[in-house]
């Protein structure tokens, strides 16, 4: 098992693990977005799923962590077989596991949060996570037949960055409201991947790297790390798409790529 070191309370540190899967740690916590840790294989469904490649790290390598924030539990992508079993695990060791409502109604012990509810979590300091919209792909995507709810979360906390992860949201529209609700947003983790699995012809349902561009348009100063850019084959586009997409906006500066595995600090004022 990899042991890391212990987060300090305003300095952020991120690691890729591989698609959505990123390890914060922030304000005293490790928090592990969208745990997916299989190796590859297909997943059947209305739309069939294909992992292409294993995980940086495995699910132990991030262990412990204080706090799972799961965009959505419907898709494979942003929730496989290994990443239900460290849910699981998780909500049995007593960790916080937050959702979107629907996925609460299926797995127990996981808190759903509506758009723009919060929970603050009890430490030193103590961190306010609040759901935010997302929408995983065109307008209407959200109907239980189709793409299903999502979420993001935005947190909180004195003295650290306040931080937005926006889950699988293929809406700029959203990200500016946003941005307009939390002005003070340092740091943003973007799903992009211009994921397409072929239930909306045409558009794609997460952002793709000119979205994400537009979208650090609108989070200010915000530095813009990229996730949800890799392993699966519904994925159309790479991160260097965000890359190029950053370079062409003139928004080079304002975006920081992790390499997978790589526990890298995220530089970013420590604003209120």
């Amino acid at each position: 098992m990899t042991t890391t070191p212990a987060p300090s309370e305003t300095t952020v540190h991120a690691t890729l693990a591989g698609g959505p899967t990123v390890l914060l740690e922030y304000a005293g916590l490790r928090v592990l977005l969208d745990p997916t840790f299989d190796d590859p294989r297909s997943y059947e469904g209305a739309v069939v799923l294909t992992k292409t490649a294993s995980p940086a790290l495995p699910a132990d390598a991030v262990l412990p962590v204080d706090l799972v924030l799961v965009s959505h539990d419907q898709h494979a992508d942003n929730l496989d077989l290994s990443g239900r079993a460290l849910v699981e695990q998780a909500l049995a060791d007593g960790v916080t596991v937050l959702s979107t409502p629907a996925a609460a109604g299926r797995i127990a012990g996981v808190t759903g949060l509506d758009p723009w509810a919060s929970v603050e979590l009890d430490g030193d300091p103590a961190v306010t996570v609040t759901a935010v919209p997302a929408l995983h792909g065109p307008e209407g995507a959200d109907a239980p037949n189709l793409a299903g709810p999502v979420t993001g979360f935005v947190l909180e906390a004195p003295d650290a960055p306040t931080l937005y992860v926006s889950g699988d949201n293929a809406s700029v529209e959203l990200v500016r409201e946003i941005a307009a609700r939390f002005p003070g947003i340092a740091i943003a983790v973007l799903n992009a991947g211009a994921a397409d699995p072929g239930r909306f012809p045409g558009r794609t349902v997460t952002l793709r790297g000119t979205d994400a561009a537009e979208a650090a348009t609108l989070l200010g100063d915000a530095l813009v790390v990229p996730a949800h850019a890799d392993s699966w084959a519904h994925f159309t586009e790479s991160v260097d798409a965000v890359r190029t997409a950053f370079d062409d906006a003139g928004l080079t500066d304002r975006l920081l790529v992790l390499e997978p595995g790589i526990r890298t600090e995220v530089p970013a004022d420590a604003r209120p």
